[in-house]
């Protein structure tokens, strides 16, 4: 669990912030970006559970910026960001190689590149991931985070080493940016031992495995917390799935 929850001034950029972040503009509608037709029915039907208006305002997406979802999956969160960051904004939307390979699955992921062309698709090797430097001024990593610390035979996932994706992601970052980790609340013990079991992670691992690579915690929001949450049980329970205890916090790269 959380331990404290830390506010801080609402995030705002002035002609005066680092010329990376200048031509940044003021915050966007975000719900008329959700509520933008075009949308699946089946990313709709998250919206309840993952409160995404409320969760990007919290995080800090400007019009304008240059986003980044990373482990995209659907391509839930990169939609939404595409309608909301405007015509001087881009989002780049990343998803592991190992994933979408079955030819059902290459389907729909270009069925999903084919109904976005606004966004950049990129796949990458999920225990290798790279961008160019000072790239992002946001980046967007939601329920996924933990899977660094997971190894899969069945989908071809070798063990990774976090230190080594939060450093490159460092380097991706522009000074100033903005990094957001929405991910399953777990217990503490081997991280990877509990990754494995349950596919959750304890807040505290996170906190440090980011502050260690330079970045600032700025701000931990409970929007998506569920204190019923037992964190003993897997995410893919049918008693808790969709419902678990999800912590949120909003890490900053120093100007």
């Amino acid at each position: 669990m959380m331990h404290g929850i830390i506010w801080t001034a609402a995030f705002a950029v002035t002609c005066q912030v680092t010329p990376a972040l200048a031509r940044v503009e003021q915050a966007p509608d975000l719900a008329a970006a959700v509520a933008k037709p075009g949308r699946t029915a089946e990313s709709i039907a998250l919206d309840e559970s993952r409160k995404p208006a409320e969760t990007l305002a919290f995080l800090g997406l400007r019009r304008g910026m240059q986003a980044a979802d990373i482990m995209t999956g659907s391509g839930y969160w990169a939609e939404i960001m595409a309608n909301a960051v405007g015509p001087k904004g881009r989002v780049a939307a990343f998803e592991p190689s190992q994933f979408y390979s079955t030819p059902e699955e290459e389907k729909k992921w270009q069925a999903l590149v084919a109904r976005r062309p606004d966004i950049r698709f990129v796949r990458y090797p999920f225990e290798a991931f790279s961008a160019a430097p000072n790239q992002f001024d946001f980046t967007i990593i939601n329920l996924s985070y933990h899977d660094l610390y997971w190894q899969s035979d069945k989908y071809h996932i070798p063990r990774t080493d976090p230190a080594a994706f939060v450093k490159a992601l460092y380097a991706a970052t522009r000074p100033g940016g903005i990094v957001g980790i929405v991910d399953h609340a777990g217990p503490s013990g081997d991280t990877r031992a509990v990754v494995d079991k349950l596919h959750r992670i304890d807040p505290a691992t996170v906190k440090a495995d980011f502050t260690s690579a330079g970045f600032m915690l700025e701000a931990e929001s409970p929007l998506l917390a569920n204190p019923a949450d037992d964190h003993t049980k897997n995410v893919f329970d049918p008693a808790i799935r969709g419902k678990t205890d999800r912590f949120i916090f909003r890490f900053r790269k120093p100007r």
